[in-house]
């Protein structure tokens, strides 16, 4: 109960309690005499009364609540502490455990397990017994799908030098050594794609003590301001001061930077409109985490789990993770990290998430960057009404590029917009309101005719569409193997493409070629969104509709800018073939203070009738095509930019991505043949073209 909130209860039963809030100058006097004296007799208790003007029993409970809440304080501060110790003391004995299995008895020089060696034998000989059952058992599998028996295995070649490095972010331990277990069969799973790391007894009070270190750094750069942080630009936007961190937090000395690294640092902050409890939930599953950042995150795994957490609750938990993040260009390569992320409660209603990269190398990884991610994290204050209050976000990572980013998008990455802070922050915030709108119950105003009958209906063409964005998204990011490679005599308009192979559910079956490029245009990010969503001008881009108008047949809101919603639309129909009205347009447009994106694809007509029945949509087949808009990174003045070249103000102009995808055959066997690459590359160049015709038009 809040120390200025005092109950008068009644004594007959069944009435309502009734409730006194206190004034300031109360409460500044109780406060007072409380710091003075917590327990008062009833002589004080009578003056406070008179000085007060509040009733003698009034005094006594809000005494006794003082009391109870002050208890209340100390027992959680002393809770928080006794768990931080035992954390301690369990990594101290793990440690101690390992030291005393393998010490040497130094008037023998027997280990000092010799006593337990028969029992140590016999553990052994259990876990061979159940070795061998998980060998037949795999034997039996693989042999089904080898069509003959396994008769032989692989010879298993030991590992002598460590695959995994702790070494980064100032807390390096040159005796570190752990290890990495690589699956000997010839065939591994998708599922297993990337390597797995087996983290030993020994190796876990080391990763928990730099997950620690790495916490209390996010901590102290979350909550410090000047000089560790400093602000630039017009947008004022906050990046380290080198000198100041590094005087703050000092590296050890076989930690040195590369010449050639290039400092990336961010910090924002702003509401969320999610309880902090639900957001841990998300950080802390790879899964939840991806769909919560479709437009960055194009990849993650939890690789382990080390801490599970506490008394049931993420506060505690620590993990082994994978991840892929998304520059939103083919020419932006994506950054991969392979860091350890730890949860705390840190007071009620207060929760801190924290990453520190970890380096392990990967096969047929080129050596074209090398890149970490120092202390970065969030944290998360609850508010009374819901929301999450002030979630600030730091990153801060050491870039060393073997190879120049684009001119294009050099500005923009080079100053540490393009996976900074602000990027993270304005996601999060619009993911948030998308994600209360797919709660909330009720048709929407633009649900035309009533063509979405039931709220799981609109749940799921929202899910539908979110799944569309992701597939865009991630396809842009060469993940899974996928490189773009610039076609030679048939490149008029700088595109790439890259060809891929799919059998997945929820794709269309068969060889696809996706084909992107990336121009500058000399109109803010606004504007050129404005055009994008405009339904007079998408004759001039929409090659789906093939030059026809088209007809919204519903809309769903979600979010609170006009432009974050989802749209149905046909195109004008053509008395000559009938079967066109069978065919109809999914698309979703989301922006924040980051960029802005179209994304659509063709749904069938009984497709998108399963979705809004409220069915599963993950089955539909989807072949995302749409539009990526950035700003350029550029200052909003100089020479750069003029009123005419920029009519909406702001940055000198925006970066606009445009990417389609087409099925070159439901074949999985077929062939890319040059027909298809300048197919692809006469659509993409007249589409440009005419993009920047009508937004010339629509801007002089």
């Amino acid at each position: 109960m809040d120390s200025g909130d005092e109950q008068d209860v009644t004594e007959s039963k069944g009435k309502k309690k009734r409730y006194h809030r206190h004034t300031p100058r109360q409460i500044q006097e109780l406060e007072a005499m409380f710091k003075m004296c917590p327990h008062p007799d009833e002589k004080q208790r009578m003056q406070l009364s008179r000085d007060l003007g509040l009733e003698p029993r009034q005094i006594k409970f809000w005494f006794q609540n003082r009391r109870t809440q002050m208890k209340t304080q100390h027992e959680r501060a002393d809770n928080c502490a006794l768990r931080s110790e035992n954390d301690k003391i369990r990594c101290e004995n793990i440690a101690m455990s390992e030291a005393l299995r393998n010490a040497i008895c130094p008037t023998c020089g027997s280990s000092q397990e010799a006593e337990d060696s028969y029992f140590d034998e016999q553990k052994l000989r259990m876990e061979n017994a159940r070795l061998k059952e998980e060998l037949d058992r795999v034997s039996t599998i693989t042999s089904k799908y080898l069509g003959r028996p396994i008769t032989q295995l692989p010879p298993i070649q030991p590992l002598s030098v460590s695959s995994l490095d702790l070494t980064v972010g100032g807390y390096g331990n040159p005796g570190f050594t752990p290890s990495l277990e690589i699956d000997q069969l010839g065939v591994v799973p998708a599922a297993m794609a990337f390597p797995f790391l087996t983290i030993s007894e020994i190796e876990r009070p080391m990763m928990v003590e730099l997950a620690t270190r790495s916490m209390e750094e996010l901590i102290r750069l979350a909550q410090t301001d000047e000089p560790l942080w400093t602000r630039i630009g017009i947008d004022g936007r906050e990046i380290l001061d080198l000198e100041t961190y590094e005087r703050i937090f000092p590296r050890p000395a076989q930690q040195f930077r590369s010449p050639d690294a290039r400092v990336e640092s961010s910090r924002d902050s702003g509401d969320v409109m999610m309880h902090s409890l639900a957001l841990v939930d998300m950080f802390m599953d790879s899964g939840k985490w991806m769909d919560l950042f479709p437009t960055i995150v194009s990849n993650a795994r939890t690789v382990e789990v080390l801490m599970p957490g506490m008394d049931g609750s993420k506060s505690g938990a620590l993990v082994l993770m994978y991840g892929e993040f998304l520059g939103l260009s083919p020419v932006v390569p994506l950054r991969e990290f392979c860091f350890l992320r730890y949860c705390q409660q840190i007071q009620q209603g207060l929760w801190v998430i924290s990453d520190i990269s970890i380096f392990y190398p990967k096969e047929n990884q080129l050596p074209s960057s090398s890149k970490r991610r120092l202390p970065s994290g969030c944290l998360i204050q609850d508010m009374p009404n819901g929301y999450s209050k002030q979630v600030v976000w730091v990153e801060h990572m050491e870039i060393e590029e073997k190879n120049p980013i684009h001119q294009l998008y050099h500005d923009l990455v080079d100053s540490g917009i393009a996976f900074g802070a602000q990027r993270w922050v304005a996601t999060l915030q619009r993911m948030c309101e998308r994600i209360a709108c797919l709660i909330v119950t009720g048709s929407s105003p633009r649900d035309l005719g009533g063509v979405i009958p039931t709220a799981e209906g609109k749940r799921s063409m929202m899910r539908l569409a979110q799944r569309m964005v992701s597939n865009f998204c991630s396809t842009l990011g060469s993940s899974n193997g996928h490189r773009w490679t610039a076609p030679a005599g048939l490149n008029d308009v700088g595109i790439r493409v890259t060809v891929h192979k799919c059998s997945d559910p929820g794709q269309p079956n068969g060889v696809f070629l996706s084909a992107a490029t990336s121009i500058w245009m000399p109109f803010s990010p606004q504007a050129v969104f404005s055009f994008f969503r405009d339904e007079r001008s998408r004759v001039q881009w929409d090659v789906l509709s093939n030059g026809k108008a088209v007809q919204e047949v519903t809309r769903i809101q979600n979010g609170q800018h006009p432009g974050n919603c989802i749209s149905l639309l046909r195109a004008a129909m053509n008395p000559a073939n009938p079967n066109e009205g069978n065919m109809l347009i999914l698309q979703e447009s989301c922006t924040d203070s980051s960029g802005s994106l179209v994304v659509y694809a063709s749904v069938d007509l009984p497709s998108i009738n399963i979705a809004m029945s409220g069915e599963d949509p993950s089955f539909i087949p989807l072949l995302p095509s749409g539009f990526i808009v950035l700003p350029d990174g550029r200052p909003g003045t100089g020479s750069d930019a003029s009123s005419s070249s920029n009519p909406m103000g702001g940055s000198s102009g925006s970066v606009l991505t445009v990417a389609f995808q087409i099925m070159v055959s439901s074949l999985p066997s077929a062939k890319l043949n040059l027909e298809s690459v300048a197919t692809v590359n006469h659509l993409i160049g007249a589409t440009v073209q005419q993009i920047k015709a009508a937004l010339s038009t629509l801007g002089a």
